[in-house]
């Protein structure tokens, strides 16, 4: 009867090893996951593991296991513009390792490659996108500025083993120098905008003037020439026209009494 017990003992003993080795073992990629073995007498395979449950050499080996998928990391950044100006930007990238890459990323950068990576590239690519464009062409010409920082940003990651899926400028923000000069440039503008207002409006009243003058030249001249040809004659003429617009306005007034010649008429008043 002991012998059984301790049959059965060393059978459970057995299974139990065999269970924890086999556990030990294994090992699962999830879906979007990469795997990169470490080996402790040939270090980093070259292979990469795919997704699925595969097997491992207990305490030899070592599965470090990578997020494949898309990710988002946003890089705040501080530079300065071409007309030195303060800029605040802040940039949203979404990254991905290159599977064949990962033996490669793990010895240089480790697990945390973004981390190490995407602030120091980041900063070096804006800084030199921003420095080429004033801060109101940051503005006017932003989405040329996006571009320019997603083809430059997009190279300098490849050589470290990273996929740029897509790079936007989420914030972007001036100095308060910068704001008080775009302030005081509307005021100038619109200064210089009345000024020359009153400039046009002076230039127009003395163009009214010029030609006034002229015309008034111009009928003195006539004037001169009808007398010259006309004589006393046409003063004559002048004045048989206003003495009959006044005795036509004098004959509509019903105010007006018109006494003969040489003859009076007085109103007898009460005494």
């Amino acid at each position: 009867m002991s012998s059984l017990f301790s049959s059965l003992m060393k059978i459970g003993v057995g299974l139990a090893i065999t269970g924890t080795v086999v556990q030990t073992a294994l090992y699962n990629v999830d879906g979007g996951h990469r795997a990169v073995i470490f080996d402790r007498f040939q270090g980093i395979r070259e292979s990469v593991v795919g997704e699925g449950t595969h097997f491992l050499i207990p305490w030899v080996q070592r599965p470090i296991i990578y997020d494949c998928r898309s990710r988002a990391h946003n890089v705040p950044v501080i530079t300065g513009s071409k007309d030195l100006q303060n800029v605040n930007i802040t940039l949203r990238i979404l990254f991905r390792p290159v599977v064949n890459e990962l033996p490669r990323i793990y010895t240089n950068l480790g697990i945390d490659y973004d981390t190490r990576v995407l602030p120091s590239i980041t900063n070096e690519v804006l800084k030199a996108v921003v420095a080429q464009f004033d801060a109101s062409e940051l503005i006017t010409n932003r989405e040329i500025v996006s571009q320019k920082v997603s083809e430059e940003l997009t190279e300098r990651a490849s050589q470290f083993g990273l996929i740029l899926d897509d790079i936007s400028l989420t914030h972007l923000t001036f100095g308060k120098e910068f704001a008080a000069s775009v302030e005081q440039k509307q005021v100038a503008q619109q200064d210089a905008e009345r000024a020359r207002f009153l400039v046009e409006k002076e230039e127009q009243k003395k163009r009214a003037a010029i030609t006034t003058a002229e015309g008034d030249a111009k009928a003195a001249e006539l004037i001169a020439l009808a007398f010259a040809d006309a004589g006393e004659g046409l003063i004559e003429l002048r004045k048989i026209e206003a003495a009959e617009d006044i005795a036509f306005q004098l004959s509509v007034s019903p105010n007006i009494v018109y006494l003969p010649q040489n003859q009076s008429t007085l109103l007898s008043l009460p005494h």
